[in-house]
């Protein structure tokens, strides 16, 4: 977090935007950001199947994971968050959480974001608390924690289904809460996934309430007070196949603030690159070309985003940018086969 962004700010929440309606089939309540656009009957109740342990290999490499059931849970969109409190208090006090987001990187799906130091339950139950619209409702997030003694899995992903993992000790616990939901095993549950569906964010954000978040203010928060990192390799470019891209453009956002009591700033950097490693440096260093004063603290510098996009995208992102925005204006990039890395651009956003 750069300074200045209060992200504990009391005053901060989220809200559905009210012109948003909800999609309800034989009384059950999809929720507001996924919704099947087909004709389906949706099926609550959850299946279980069991997983042996990873890793065990010859390498004499440690299990990642161990041996454990699965549960694939589908309830409608009034039980999640009680559900979810039920599950995760099953959970020992301090958890590794995870975060995926539906993001703007052109040739990665979701942004998925893990912890690799243990949070504290409460700090994970006062976010979700605070943001509950945003987790149970909107279609671009998906959300939960792991741990690792005992090992234990809760994730509520995109769709607003619930994957829970656990060791064959933990069985008759996690089995004793969906009896008490009412919930009984058939062979396919069915919510918004099991039919051609959309995705939407629901959250309200006009520019005149500050105090509303949007779903991504809402995850750079998490990224600082859950310890979030990208989930992906930072010295390579891929994309959601494994197939190697090269060098590729991306698009940064920096955000600046001089003193404490200064306005903040953004900045856009439009840049090639190979990796996201080298892609956040030289995003740091095309934000750092719109600033004057030798006397700047550069660690005022933060690097909010940085997402691939294609040619097509790239070249709309340059033509929107004034000429004195390219570093070098008497040559324009190839950006349909960048080979080589570099800034092309850098700009002030109003």
């Amino acid at each position: 977090m750069g300074p200045g962004f209060d992200y504990a700010g009391p005053m901060a929440h989220c809200e559905i935007d009210p012109a948003l309606e909800r999609l309800e089939t034989d009384g059950y309540a999809f929720p507001m950001g996924v919704y099947p656009v087909e004709p389906m009957t949706p099926k609550p109740g959850y299946s279980v199947d069991f997983e042996p342990g990873d890793g065990d290999d010859e390498s004499g490499e440690w299990e990642e994971w161990p041996d454990r059931y699965v549960y694939d849970i589908v309830v409608p969109a009034n039980r999640l968050e009680p559900l979810w409190r039920a599950l995760l208090a099953q959970m020992p006090p301090r958890v590794f959480p995870i975060l995926d987001y539906i993001g703007h990187d052109a040739y990665r799906e979701i942004d998925p974001y893990i912890a690799y130091d243990l949070v504290g339950q409460d700090r994970v139950v006062d976010w979700v608390r605070r943001y509950r619209d945003f987790f149970f409702e909107d279609g671009m997030v998906g959300f939960g924690a792991v741990s690792e003694s005992p090992f234990a899995y809760v994730f509520l992903d995109e769709h607003k289904v619930f994957t829970v993992r656990t060791e064959p000790g933990g069985r008759a616990a996690v089995e004793r809460i969906l009896e008490a939901f009412e919930l009984e095993e058939i062979p396919d549950p069915a919510g918004s996934d099991a039919a051609a569906h959309e995705h939407r964010g629901v959250l309200l954000t006009p520019k005149d309430r500050p105090d509303l978040r949007t779903g991504e203010e809402i995850v750079e928060e998490l990224r600082e007070v859950w310890q979030l990192v990208l989930n992906v390799d930072p010295e390579i470019n891929q994309d959601d196949e494994g197939r190697d891209l090269g060098v590729t453009v991306w698009r940064g956002l920096v955000r600046y603030q001089e003193e404490e009591e200064s306005p903040e700033r953004f900045a856009e950097v439009l840049l090639t690159a190979g990796s996201l490693l080298r892609g956040e440096e030289l995003t740091h260093e095309g934000a750092t070309t719109l600033l004057v004063s030798d006397q700047t603290d550069l660690l005022d510098l933060a690097v909010l985003a940085i997402d691939r996009v294609t040619p097509e995208q790239a070249e709309v992102i340059l033509g929107e940018m004034p000429p004195e925005a390219r570093l070098t204006p008497s040559r324009v990039p190839n950006l349909r086969r960048p080979r080589s890395e570099s800034v092309v651009a850098a700009r002030w956003l109003s």
